[in-house]
């Protein structure tokens, strides 16, 4: 009897916000179109979440440690794929291939040595869970020049193109990045700025939680247009693409030196944090007089932030990928599993006018499972 075809492919993503392992196993049927399986979510546990922070803000760490954390993110990983495959009632035999991004430590685009980095052992992914595996698929594109990221809009292209109208596909999570796709240009790209992170370590200090939900908190004050200003001065928001950042950027280091001139009350802070988050995205977006926008990522589960683009945005219909067929919480984790079938397809999964790369290529390495 033959055996069925592997045509299933798992993405793993665990991103800025360091909150979750997310787990998506899809098929994609043909293009522009995506059949969901089964999805999981493990949480990232808490003392790897602060070496990740501690890491991304340059403090030194052992050799010994890093090798430690990166055993761990891959056995976490692995673990989260195999709950998956239980829960779903599948066999390694019915996946063509895992497409883990790892959890990013350091991200430096720029320098005499750009590099990225992102850790989680795809060897221990491969070796628990039977199934070849492609990760590290950011460090290609830098080897041609490029940023490394961001690295979805080849997937939101390829899924959310309209003859008719601009599509921009807005991911907040940690960081927030817009695809850009239009009928009558070329597709363009990149990372905006922060997304949840600045807002969700101000929660967590002030507040002693982990993300200010659906915006509460940031909703009992107004933005302080002063401070407001002040942030958006910052030369990252009015550098040209290609460009990317990270939390080894936008932290609570960066935004403690912003508030020496001023004396606010932490809920003003929140609500000019969350019009930060908004106006830096609508930047990107506004210079296209109309269209739609799907957001994605946990913002998108952000009341209070989504009323924000809304009026910063008022042409433009904004709504979550869900509305479009995609979970806004799979979005990223399925764009790895594209990546990972482009991959074995022998097919780019770069955009040159998104990275600045100076050429497509093949991303990511792939870890047979014997």
């Amino acid at each position: 009897m033959p055996q069925p075809a592997a045509d299933i492919y798992i993405g793993v993503m665990s991103g800025t916000s360091l909150d979750s392992i997310d787990v998506v196993a899809v098929r994609f049927t043909h293009a522009g179109y995506v059949e969901s399986i089964a999805r999981h979510s493990d949480p990232l546990p808490q003392d790897i979440k602060t070496t990740v922070i501690t890491l991304s803000r340059g403090h030194p760490m052992s050799v010994k440690a890093l090798g430690e954390l990166d055993r761990r993110l891959g056995e976490c990983y692995a673990n989260a794929i195999n709950t998956l495959l239980e829960q779903a009632a599948l066999r390694p035999k019915h996946v063509a291939a895992v497409g883990c991004h790892g959890q990013t430590v350091y991200h430096q685009p720029s320098g005499d040595y750009p590099f990225t980095m992102q850790l989680g052992d795809a060897n221990v992914i491969a070796a628990r869970t039977g199934i070849t595996t492609v990760a590290d698929f950011r460090r290609k594109d830098m080897a041609y020049g490029g940023q490394g990221a961001p690295l979805v809009p080849a997937f939101h292209n390829d899924y959310f193109a309209d003859n008719e109208q601009a599509t921009a596909v807005v991911n907040i999570g940690g960081i927030a990045n817009v695809s850009m796709i239009c009928p009558d240009r070329p597709l363009y790209g990149f990372d905006t700025g922060p997304g949840n992170m600045l807002m969700d370590a101000w929660t967590q200090r002030h507040r002693h939680q982990a993300y200010d939900k659906d915006g509460e908190w940031a909703a009992t004050s107004c933005a302080y247009q002063p401070l407001l200003n002040r942030l958006l001065s910052d030369a990252y928001f009015s550098r040209p693409a290609p460009k990317s950042t990270g939390r080894e950027y936008f932290n609570l280091d960066w935004l403690d030196r912003q508030l020496l001139a001023f004396s606010l009350s932490p809920d003003q802070v929140q609500a000019t944090l969350l019009a930060l988050t908004a106006e830096s995205i609508a930047l990107a977006i506004r210079p296209l007089e109309r269209g739609r926008v799907f957001v994605c990522g946990g913002g998108a589960h952000n009341q209070a932030l989504m009323h924000a683009l809304q009026q910063a945005l008022p042409q433009w219909s904004i709504a979550q990928t869900d509305d479009a067929g995609i979970s806004c919480d799979d979005m990223e984790a399925i764009a790895f599993a594209w990546l990972a079938r482009q991959t074995l397809n022998h097919q780019p999964g770069n955009v040159p006018a998104v990275t600045g790369a100076t050429q497509a290529c093949c991303l990511g390495a792939i870890y047979l499972p014997y």
